[in-house]
């Protein structure tokens, strides 16, 4: 009986082995986003059995461990959403079983109150999975989730406090534009106006102060908490102070992308599009358009460079194609980001790379954290840039 499970077991091996083997030889052909999905598939199957819900993949250190996000992680949404787009890409309902396995670990994330992320750990994560199966418990945690978030905004300074560390009075990170669509969906769902007052407030508050001349973005506005007036600009993850985070580049793009989605407000398109122009027509920008860390960072060309700024990218690009006359143009642009980000040179082969999709991301460089490496967010929005590309392309 032991033998025959063990000739079993070794089978089952070889049949796994030899698909990977065809998956992995289907990246040398041209048809690059069919060889994205079916790579992605095979990655997400296997980090799904691999990984334990509430001990979420992260990233992987320089020793070869993986880093976990763990429910106080501020990327602890991003691998249940990642399944929940891989069950939306594939139909394979055993992606939804494992989505809603991970999502429901993050069950107490709901009620916390001390960071600013919670649109990325539970809109990432309970967000999709409420569009996705429109279950009553998914949107009650998405609303309590919401009222935790706008306990953080300040009247005065008319923000949503990022921070509660660090020698800053009242820090707003241009990250923070990425929470704003949670709030304007819940404003809808409960038909409750403040929500959607304190998004608006928000994004007009960092459109009065986060932006230089040349439209690339300060990382930290330092807010007076008595005037409301900004009284710091600087940098926390970029290279100085005055430079052009990439990620924060594109933290902004996708922001402002989405508020003009939601609300028609002309102000908000005029800003993507702004941003857009300084990404895409950026001296330093590299050939295969996968931005190093920062836009000026000293050691170009051989500075490390940012697979998740550039999949946020591509992901805003190509909703922002759908919103002006001009898509053509962004949807070219965000088509050549996903075709380099295929390649072999950044798309794990299925198999390899801790299950992780995307290689050679930067997270936070000078605090010396997660260089050249895998990240989780990466790989969502990496996903939800090939779903709205395939959406795009069905319809055009």
């Amino acid at each position: 009986m032991t033998s025959n499970k063990h000739i079993f077991t070794k089978f089952l091996l070889v049949v796994v082995l030899i698909q990977l083997s065809c998956i992995n030889a289907l990246a040398n052909k041209n048809d690059w986003y069919s060889t994205a999905i079916k790579v992605s598939e095979a990655q997400l199957k296997l980090a799904a059995k691999h990984y334990t819900p509430g001990q979420n993949p992260r990233s992987i250190s320089p020793n070869g461990l993986i880093r976990y996000a763990h429910p106080r992680d501020w990327t602890c949404g991003f691998f249940p959403g990642s399944l929940w787009l891989m069950y939306e890409l594939s139909g394979d309902k055993y992606f939804k079983k494992q989505a809603a396995k991970f999502t429901e670990a993050l069950d107490t994330v709901q009620y916390f109150t001390h960071t600013h992320d919670l649109g990325f750990m539970l809109f990432c994560s309970y967000g999709n999975a409420y569009r996705l199966t429109k279950k009553k418990k998914y949107k009650n945690v998405l609303h309590t989730g919401a009222n935790s978030l706008i306990s953080r905004f300040n009247k005065n300074v008319g923000c949503i406090r990022s921070w509660d560390f660090g020698p800053w009075q009242f820090p707003v990170i241009v990250d923070n534009m990425m929470n704003l669509k949670f709030l304007l969906w819940t404003s809808a769902s409960t038909k409750n106006s403040k929500y959607h007052k304190i998004a608006i407030s928000h994004a007009n508050k960092t459109l009065e102060n986060h932006f230089r001349k040349d439209n690339s973005s300060y990382h930290v506005v330092n807010y007076d908490t008595i005037t409301g007036k900004a009284i710091d600009f600087q940098t926390h993850q970029g290279y100085s102070d005055n430079s052009a985070w990439a990620r924060g580049q594109a933290w902004g793009l996708y922001g402002y992308t989405s508020m003009y989605k939601e609300t028609l407000d002309q102000n908000y398109l005029n800003q993507a599009l702004k941003i857009a122009d300084f990404i895409m027509k950026h001296p330093r920008m590299p050939k295969d358009k996968i931005p190093y860390w920062d836009f000026d960072a000293p050691n170009i060309p051989h500075a490390p460079r940012d697979a998740s700024a550039a999949a946020v990218i591509a992901s805003a690009l190509l909703e922002l194609s759908t919103l002006t006359k001009a898509g053509e143009v962004y949807f070219n642009y965000a088509e050549d980001i996903l075709k380099n980000l295929s390649t072999d040179k950044y798309l794990a082969k299925a198999g390899s790379n801790a299950y992780f999709l995307l290689k050679h991301c930067t997270g936070n460089l000078p605090n010396n954290s997660e260089i050249d490496t895998t990240l989780n967010y990466a790989d969502y929005y990496y996903l939800e840039a090939l779903k709205r590309y395939g959406t795009i392309k069905e319809y055009k």
